[in-house]
């Protein structure tokens, strides 16, 4: 019997995006024969009303409808839909595993399957699935256009009959998904950009950008694992960081920060001198304020100004830019549930498979990730 696929109405504070868009919903109608029930306004943030769904071949009902579909697919559940789910639910979406584990043991309680979009592994097979990349293509992407709007300065370079205005000096850190996004908008808006990543492999893609590679004077071996994601350095490595890092702080006009452990408090890489060292006026764009900041004056979702820097704290740029910020998620999405449907259109938990295995947060009535189950046991000791 083919699944009945749920999508609730997003209730987080500031959160625009829908899990399934009407183009995504009647294509896993059409080719998989699965049903598709949506709850009223779901799509509305993001421009999709609930016309648009019914024109697809999708029904519009309440929350308690959708509640009554065997798989939900969501962006960013809140309390209360974890609340309301039941051991034959399988849930797909953001779950904030490593933030916030203790959600997963809660699934775990419920027998409710869940399948994190964080955890979905970093293999060939499983790109398509790959939502944290499109989630942080995109926030690149907003993060310096951010900069450039609070910058007091032009980015380009600029000739005039009334002099030559220089263009204005770009630094990012981390150059992962989003930061290589922000080098390339930065490139396109005219500024001159540097970027830096403890993982000297990042170099090709950062110079590939047309920006200048930073080199610090700083041993990082061993600081990318398995999946390609930063690992945290050494103690005393930490603290040398941003000291190595201060120059080239106080010389940009913006710095955006994109350095993050997953699972783990951001690094530090801005200390309170550099940012008295910047120059007034000056911007910088944390995209590692949802775990703290890379600047020690970070606040989550706050602007503050320090020594005349104006300090960004946004912790969720994709909901900015909800049109392609529900395809792209949305596609991601499909793309998981449907590697798992059966001929009938029946979703089949397959946890000998490598992907639903490495997405797999709950299943059976327990939690089944490592990492997880390690972090439960950490707070459980405490």
């Amino acid at each position: 019997m083919a699944t009945t696929l749920g999508v609730p109405r997003e209730t987080a504070d500031g959160e625009t995006r829908v899990a399934l868009t009407p183009t995504v919903a009647e294509r896993l109608m059409a080719q998989h024969g699965v049903q598709v029930v949506v709850e009223e306004g779901a799509g509305a943030a993001a421009f999709h009303d609930d016309a648009a769904y019914t024109e697809a071949g999708a029904t519009v009902t309440d929350r308690a409808g959708v509640l009554d579909a065997d798989v939900l697919a969501t962006v960013a559940p809140t309390d209360a839909l974890l609340d309301a789910l039941r051991p034959a639910h399988t849930l797909v979406g953001f779950l904030a595993p490593l933030e916030h584990p203790q959600r997963a043991q809660r699934l775990a309680d419920a027998g409710v399957t869940s399948l994190a979009m964080e955890l979905v592994p970093r293999i060939s097979r499983a790109q398509k699935m790959d939502a944290l990349s499109a989630m942080s293509s995109l926030g690149g992407y907003r993060a310096a256009l951010i900069a450039a709007h609070a910058l007091p300065k032009f980015f380009p370079l600029l000739t005039t009959a009334a002099g030559t205005i220089r263009p204005a000096r770009v630094l990012v850190l981390g150059a992962g998904v989003a930061g290589l996004q922000a080098i390339a908008t930065a490139k396109r808006l005219g500024a001159k950009v540097f970027g830096y990543d403890i993982r000297d492999a990042t170099r090709e893609e950062v110079e590939s950008l047309g920006a200048t590679f930073v080199e610090l004077s700083l041993d990082t071996e061993g600081s990318q694992d398995e999946g390609g994601y930063a690992r945290a350095l050494e103690k005393a490595k930490q603290e040398r960081q941003p000291e190595l890092l201060k120059p080239h702080v106080a010389e940009a006009d913006v710095v955006i920060t994109t350095a993050l452990i997953p699972g783990r408090p951001a690094p530090v890489l801005i200390n309170e001198a550099a940012v008295d060292a910047m120059e007034p006026g000056s911007v910088i764009v944390d995209l590692a304020a949802p775990n703290g900041g890379n600047c020690v004056h970070t606040e989550a979702n706050t602007t503050r100004t320090v020594h005349d820097v104006h300090i960004f704290g946004p912790t969720n740029l994709p909901a900015d830019m909800p049109v392609h910020a529900s395809q792209l998620y949305s596609k991601t999405v499909a793309a998981l549930i449907e590697e798992f449907l059966d001929d009938d259109g029946a979703f089949v938990p397959a946890p000998d498979d490598d992907v639903f295995a490495g997405a797999c947060l709950t299943h059976d009535g327990a939690v089944q990730n490592d990492r997880v189950r390690d972090l439960l046991n950490q707070s459980s000791e405490a």
